[in-house]
């Protein structure tokens, strides 16, 4: 059986990981295609390394624009690279441009697709990310939830048929790093020596990424998130995604200054260890909101949802869409209340192996 698998942000790398091993025990034959969606070597080539994924077989470099531009190109670029392997199944991953594009790229070849992290919904029909879980969705042969709530979603959505219950691959690689850097220094994985003076790892500190159109497209709406973290109760380390980057110097906005110390983007395993030395996050990614679930480090999330809602239970998630309780629970206890396992028991890639195999026309 041969399974290609189509990748292009920093989540669905991380994904790839434990998938690739699983493939691979399995004795499926597997290539792997970046799309260049994510061409920051930070965001991208590193975490091929640190994850010990292979080199991609195929590498488009798209890199940057527009939705339409991006997925388009995407879709001009797969076409040739999807005749030419003619996979047992096309395996997509969540909820990017990335996985659309080669889903919708799949279908119109009647080339089954796979999609993992199938059935999340936030209901915010302004999330770019939201057309895209929904659109494949719809379009794919096979959903591989990862939770409970996105078997119900599906199947509200008539897809229960399609859908299978396999747990969420972001757990199985999320303690497998967890347990590899639990023994490493903080300073190791947290460089404070560009970070300007005052940041004490020794002291609670706050982690923190904002990327979101919805939170960065506006000078007013950045500026007063930013705001809120420079009057932050605790230093806030910001991880500054090129994103970010690029819409503060559009506004002119500093991302620095108060509480507030700016960095780039951290390694996949330095980013596990600075989680679980943190004594909060502050997000508005829906993958860092479960990493800091999974770590057992309260999180404040500045959205007015989450598709990730097993976090709010016990109140390890608070959302703070408005900012008005950010300085007071940023920096909080964590509960007391069990997490449990709703993202499954770190065996979910074994199972998406078998699955396939099981289910390959």
């Amino acid at each position: 059986m041969k399974v290609l698998s189509v990748v292009g942000a920093r989540p669905q790398f991380v994904k790839l990981g434990p998938i690739a091993t699983a493939l691979t025990g399995a004795g499926v034959e597997h290539v792997i295609v970046h799309t260049g969606q994510h061409y920051d070597a930070v965001m991208s080539d590193v975490f091929f390394a640190d994850l010990g994924i292979p080199d991609p077989d195929v590498h488009l470099g798209v890199g940057s624009g527009s939705h339409g531009v991006q997925t388009g190109t995407m879709l001009a670029g797969l076409d040739p690279v999807l005749e030419e392997h003619r996979p047992d199944w096309v395996l997509v991953y969540g909820d990017t441009n990335s996985t659309l594009a080669a889903a919708v790229s799949a279908v119109k070849m009647h080339l089954p697709v796979a999609h993992l992290e199938a059935g999340l919904r936030s209901f915010n029909r302004r999330m770019p990310e939201e057309h895209n879980r929904v659109l494949t969705d719809h379009a794919a042969d096979l959903l591989l939830a990862p939770t409970d709530e996105a078997m119900k979603h599906l199947t509200h959505e008539g897809l229960a048929e399609r859908s299978v219950m396999v747990g969420d691959v972001m757990t199985d690689v999320c303690h497998l790093v967890r347990d590899t850097v639990a023994g490493t220094p903080l300073a190791e994985a947290l460089d404070v020596s560009g970070l300007g003076e005052g940041l004490d790892l020794e002291q609670p500190y706050l982690l923190a990424t904002i990327h979101r159109p919805d939170n960065t497209d506006t000078k007013e709406r950045l500026g007063a998130i930013l705001e809120a973290l420079r009057a932050a109760p605790a230093p806030v380390v910001l991880l500054a995604h090129p994103r970010l980057v690029a819409k503060a110097k559009e506004h002119g906005l500093d991302l620095v200054g108060g509480s507030l110390y700016g960095t780039s983007p951290l390694a996949y395993p330095q980013m596990v260890r600075a989680v679980m030395g943190a004594a909060g996050v502050v997000t508005d990614s829906g993958g860092l909101q479960k990493e800091a679930f999974l770590l057992g480090t309260p999180c404040t999330t500045i959205r007015p949802e989450t598709e990730w809602v097993e976090t709010l239970e016990g109140g390890w998630n608070i959302l703070d869409n408005d900012l008005t309780q950010l300085a007071d629970v940023a920096v909080r206890q964590a509960p007391t209340s069990e997490r449990g396992t709703p993202y499954g028991d770190g065996h979910t890639a074994d199972r998406v192996a078998k699955v396939l195999l099981e289910r390959a026309r």
